[in-house]
């Protein structure tokens, strides 16, 4: 690095602080940013919506939602399944349909090919006069102007290419497209998050438990600690790992799950017996440390600025 290299422009080298203030104010180069507390979702708020959750819903994988909101997701991919059904039934058909002219083609030129074989062959004395024929001056001029100008011609609007010209604004018309070939659709719906197969029988309703604070001047989305667990009172916030009792749907911070809950599989509040799938992890929002959040790095990618 050169002396003073910060506000140094005289120098021979490309120094690091000198590409990095030139990326910045030209709009080239990768920039990355690390994500604090305001740019990563509550840990009551909606995967969808981003908001607060009024029916809090989560996947078996600790995925919160709001029911409105994953209810009208499923629908709206059953729809798009359906519709994408209906054409790939389409498509199948015209399928069908050249496969059986297909066949018929070739059956037809067997057929024609037997016939043709099977006609007795004739010998010179037994052919039939061809009658001579001699075009007119007229006709032959006309004939041979039309053949010289579709050979000599280099348009592309003769010899009926004027209903074949590629339009490349239209991906049908493109001299590379093909016909589309039918591929059935997949009928799984997919968690927006996970990517993991969703049904609607296996969300589970989720109750929060009000914190007891005496405020009653705030709205709830106006308070900072909005939650307990219903067992420690514990606050619940997205510095605090939770879960998820699949029996009640309480959520309750993961310390009590591993101090009371793991020693007896009995749940505190009904006195059920508990199997290791009852308890999920739920999935927290986001602090701005490391250490409760893995991918804090935001990368944007523009032009490379090459030197």
């Amino acid at each position: 690095m050169t002396r003073h290299a910060r506000n140094c422009t005289a120098g021979a080298v490309y120094t690091y602080n000198e590409k990095k203030r030139d990326a910045a104010e030209s709009g080239y180069g990768t920039n990355a940013k690390r994500l604090g507390k305001d740019s990563v979702k509550s840990f009551d708020c909606c995967s969808l919506t981003l908001q607060p959750c009024r029916i809090p819903v989560v996947t078996k994988d600790g995925y919160l939602f709001d029911k409105e909101a994953i209810l009208q997701y499923i629908v709206t991919k059953k729809n798009e399944y359906s519709r994408k059904l209906k054409e790939y039934e389409r498509l199948r058909r015209i399928e069908e349909n050249e496969l059986a002219a297909e066949a018929n083609n070739k059956q037809q030129a067997r057929m024609e090919q037997f016939v043709n074989a099977e006609k007795p062959t004739t010998t010179p004395a037994h052919r039939p006069t061809a009658t001579i024929v001699r075009p007119s001056p007229s006709t032959s001029a006309a004939a041979a102007a039309a053949a010289s100008s579709s050979v000599s011609s280099i348009s592309n609007m003769v010899n009926g290419h004027e209903k074949k010209l590629p339009s490349f604004w239209l991906p049908s018309e493109c001299p590379n497209a093909g016909a589309a070939k039918a591929k059935k659709p997949d009928a799984t719906i997919y968690c927006p998050v996970s990517q993991q197969p969703l049904r609607v029988k296996d969300l589970i309703d989720v109750k929060f438990t009000l914190l007891k604070d005496g405020d009653n001047k705030r709205s709830l989305i106006a308070k900072e600690a909005r939650y307990m667990c219903p067992i420690t009172h514990d606050v619940l916030s997205n510095a605090v790992p939770c879960a998820v009792l699949r029996p009640t749907g309480d959520v309750v911070t993961l310390e009590c799950v591993e101090k009371l809950i793991r020693k007896d599989m009995i749940h505190p509040l009904t006195d059920r017996k508990l199997k290791d799938k009852d308890i999920i992890i739920l999935q927290r929002g986001g602090t701005g440390y490391a250490i409760t959040n893995d991918n804090l790095q935001a990368k944007e990618k523009r032009p490379m600025l090459q030197v």
